[in-house]
């Protein structure tokens, strides 16, 4: 009798495992910011925002938190519903749009015409901490086209804390939604902490000309 070798056995393990477990134990949570029921003043017009920078740990598939030990923990059972960083632009891009009636759409820009301002989020903390309240914090930065001249810029930060009732991957998925209205709210109005950079270099054609009048 031949005996089935190892890496056979190991095999057959994971394929009796696989058919064995249920795939409705596996949880996939939406980012989904609420309506802000708030709003201000168009002060961004059109603007394309670049694709969210998140932490290794808030742009994986499983969603993070903070176990009471300090360290970063995640379940294989508790899934994103969609790509982190994706979700998160699409989000604030339209957040930022109901709140302040901007035309603000994630990279590329499809539109025949360029928008007036860039937008870049740097986030530099997003996670559920073990104090039961979920962090969002970075940087984000708006700046003119640089066809018009005498435009500014903006580089400011955020720090956001929404509080949650208790651990738990839906309390997650609803604690960063609502922190996404929140910073929707700050870019939309060019609030925080930070500067206000006027734009210096004179206005370029195309080929790095300055424009005729």
């Amino acid at each position: 009798m031949i005996k089935p070798s190892f890496p056979v056995l190991a095999l057959l393990g994971s394929a009796l495992l696989a058919a064995c477990s249920n795939p409705e134990d596996t949880g996939r949570f939406l980012i989904d910011p609420p309506t802000a029921g708030v709003q201000v003043a168009n002060r961004l017009g059109t603007a394309e925002l670049k694709d969210v920078s998140l932490p290794e740990y808030a742009g994986d598939q499983e969603v993070a938190y903070q176990s009471p030990d300090g360290a970063v923990r995640s379940n294989p059972d508790n899934l994103w519903a969609d790509s982190p960083s994706r979700a998160f632009t699409t989000t604030l891009a339209r957040a930022i749009g109901e709140v302040s009636g901007a035309t603000v759409i994630g990279e590329p820009w499809p539109l025949a015409q360029p928008p007036a301002r860039r937008l870049e989020v740097r986030v530099e903390r997003a996670l559920a901490q073990a104090d039961n309240s979920y962090r969002l914090s970075g940087r984000y930065f708006v700046s003119d086209d640089g066809l018009t001249g005498g435009g500014t810029n903006h580089a400011r930060s955020f720090d956001i804390r929404v509080p949650m009732a208790a651990q738990g991957p839906g309390e997650t998925a609803v604690a960063l939604s609502q922190a996404i209205s929140i910073l929707a709210q700050q870019i939309a109005t060019l609030s925080g902490p930070g500067a206000t950079i006027a734009t210096t270099q004179p206005a370029t054609d195309e080929f790095g000309l300055p424009p005729l009048f």
